[in-house]
């Protein structure tokens, strides 16, 4: 495996500065329409408090089981919520999006974080930094990197068994969670990878806080369930049951988010000038997807991840404007000439199936299987 490696700086030019003048102007006249701002309100924190209650709530429920598959059930929910909480909390709260303050985003991370587990600064740094900042970049997107599994790139890998990626990449898309959490984050913090320079805190105080936040989903996750239930069930029983719905839960998140940019199938070598050759917004449209739910209340539960280009768009946004920006980047797509089509979740999933296949072929150059 070959973590990601962005060798040298790349840059962006301008993008062109009609499309720049119209999403401004549009986007800024909704609030003003409003009386509005672009953070969460009232109802996005309601459902915050409702998110996290109902994972507390799944979990104590869990720990009353005397059956071992109502156990299972109980805290799989659980987990449900609190993959919930990151997608529709943490996610936002990493672009400065929930709250108003930078510190206090940082801190509400932190602790809506620990029931999934990923460490929320490393993850910050990944997602916001290098996938936002180029999305679909060989060697710079850690979302798309070399892994020895699954073949993303015509400049990775290629190994026979890939052939038939299409049909097991679901296995290494729910193992996900699970390396990120109990390997990914150990070796962003250790310093072994490009995300450690740009983490928040470093040293003693970086650590402290790291190992605070593994520590304290350890306890929620495993240690306290071991602990109260060791007369219900074995140790064996609950670490397979925790391993079982993160594989779940991560599998729906890998399909919804890193597979939209797979359906779009755009994918590029750093240039070698390091010159981009369009701006960050035109590469947004050339390499994501905005696509429907159904029933369309899904999207809402889904922290609007399904408009994935309009959070490309306006990341700095609290995902409840995402259906109002979705029309407005539909409307302005539609006048500058853009790319832009609304997807359905089987259109969504076919376009993922064609690019797995795709890349899955063996390459005509043989020098491309290195």
């Amino acid at each position: 495996m070959k973590l990601f490696n962005p060798e040298k700086r790349l840059t962006f030019p301008a993008d062109p500065p009609g499309l720049v003048a119209a999403l401004h102007n549009e986007s800024r006249a909704l609030l003003s329409k409003q009386g509005d701002h672009r953070y969460a309100d009232g109802g996005m924190l309601a459902k915050a408090v409702f998110l996290a209650g109902s994972c507390l709530v799944c979990y104590a429920v869990a720990l009353r089981q005397e059956e071992g598959l109502l156990f299972f059930t109980w805290y799989f929910a659980a987990t449900v919520f609190a993959m919930l909480l990151t997608i529709n909390v943490v996610h936002d709260a990493s672009h400065d999006a929930f709250l108003r303050g930078r510190r206090a985003n940082v801190w509400l991370n932190r602790i809506a974080a620990i029931p999934l587990g990923l460490d929320p600064d490393c993850w910050r740094v990944r997602h916001v930094r290098y996938h936002h900042g180029f999305t679909n970049v060989e060697g710079y997107d850690p979302d798309t990197a070399e892994n020895g599994l699954l073949r993303q790139t015509p400049w990775q890998r290629w190994r026979p068994f890939m052939r038939a990626q299409c049909y097991y990449w679901p296995v290494v898309a729910a193992l996900t969670f699970p390396w990120y959490i109990w390997i990914v984050d150990w070796l962003d913090r250790a310093g072994l990878t490009p995300v450690t320079p740009q983490l928040r805190r470093h040293g003693v105080t970086g650590w402290t806080v790291f190992l605070a936040g593994k520590t304290a989903h350890a306890a929620f996750s495993l240690a306290l369930p071991v602990g109260l239930l060791a007369d219900r069930f074995s140790v064996g029983m609950i670490l397979l049951t925790y391993m079982l719905c993160q594989m779940i839960v991560s599998l729906v998140f890998v399909m919804l988010i890193i597979g939209t940019h797979w359906a779009k199938g755009s994918v590029q070598l750093p240039p070698q000038e390091g010159k981009m050759a369009q701006g960050r917004l035109l590469h947004a449209f050339a390499t994501t997807f905005d696509w429907s739910t159904r029933p369309a209340c899904m999207g809402y539960w889904l922290g609007g991840i399904n408009l994935h280009l309009t959070h490309h768009v306006f990341p700095h946004w609290s995902h409840r404007h995402y259906p109002q920006l979705s029309r407005i980047i539909e409307e302005i797509a539609a006048r500058e000439g853009l790319d832009f089509r609304r997807l359905s979740l089987t259109d969504l999933l076919f376009f993922q199936q064609r690019f797995l296949r795709r890349m899955g072929e063996r390459p005509v150059n043989s020098g491309e299987s290195r």
